[in-house]
């Protein structure tokens, strides 16, 4: 990631995410309501449902806040109308952003994510735009001062349950995956006691863009954090090296 933690950054974020805790879990549960919609309650059969609960204990959502949220999606299927959108765009100094949401009514979360790239003087650009600018993955950190494990016994364990690569940097470990082998390999990694900071399939730029114009950063700041408070935005992808 252009030479600097991918920790640091999964922890800036997981701190942000602390101060916001409840909209975190909010969005998770929307997740649990339309995994739970499409393929069933039971995670061992449904790889999306069993995806959202490694993503709820990457935020230590407690576990049964997330039996709860399956229980009560399974008793609610008929009144689930979330729908999964995407929108693709550019914000300051061609910086590519990807943002998904998760809405009940698409025209007002169209309107709130177009405002933010406006606000920024960004724009919204036509699906595929930028994505093709990322590579879709499962991707694993681990915090190294939380594992006892040895950098290459865990290299071995997470490549022998079918990683595609792993990495070491400062104060972390990152485990890449293909998005169809990621629960294996998450699963292999919780069974050997390996506490996962981040788990979860996600958007990886290609390349990283740095911003240098002080107009610039302070507008695509405004984009990201006015994507962040709506509740509709899922996740927010981009190519920023921050």
């Amino acid at each position: 990631m252009s030479g600097h933690s991918k920790f640091a950054n999964i922890k800036h974020k997981k701190e942000k995410n602390d101060a916001a805790k409840g909209k975190i879990f909010t969005i998770i549960g929307r997740e649990i309501a339309v995994a739970v919609k499409e393929g069933g309650p039971d995670p061992s059969n449904n790889f999306k449902l069993a995806q959202v609960i490694a993503k709820a204990k990457s935020n230590n959502m407690p576990n049964d806040t997330i039996e709860r949220g399956i229980k009560k999606a399974a008793g609610d299927v008929g009144n689930v109308n979330y729908k999964y959108v995407t929108y693709e765009g550019y914000g300051p100094s061609g910086i590519a952003i990807i943002v998904d949401a998760l809405t009940d009514n698409q025209n007002r979360t169209a309107a709130n994510i177009r405002n933010a790239f406006t606000k920024g003087q960004g724009s919204i650009g036509t699906p595929g735009c930028v994505s093709f600018m990322f590579d879709k993955k499962g991707q694993i950190i681990i915090d190294k001062e939380e594992c006892s494990m040895e950098s290459d016994d865990l290299m071995m364990m997470a490549l022998d349950a079918g990683a595609e690569d792993f990495s070491e940097e400062e104060d972390s470990y990152e485990v890449l995956t293909d998005p169809d082998g990621f629960e294996e390999v998450r699963k292999a990694l919780e069974e050997a006691g390996i506490e996962m900071i981040s788990a979860e399939v996600t958007m990886i730029p290609q390349n990283y863009v740095e911003v240098t114009d002080e107009t610039a950063l302070k507008n695509l700041q405004r984009t990201l954090d006015l994507l962040d408070e709506d509740d509709d935005v899922q996740a927010v992808y981009h190519n920023w090296d921050e």
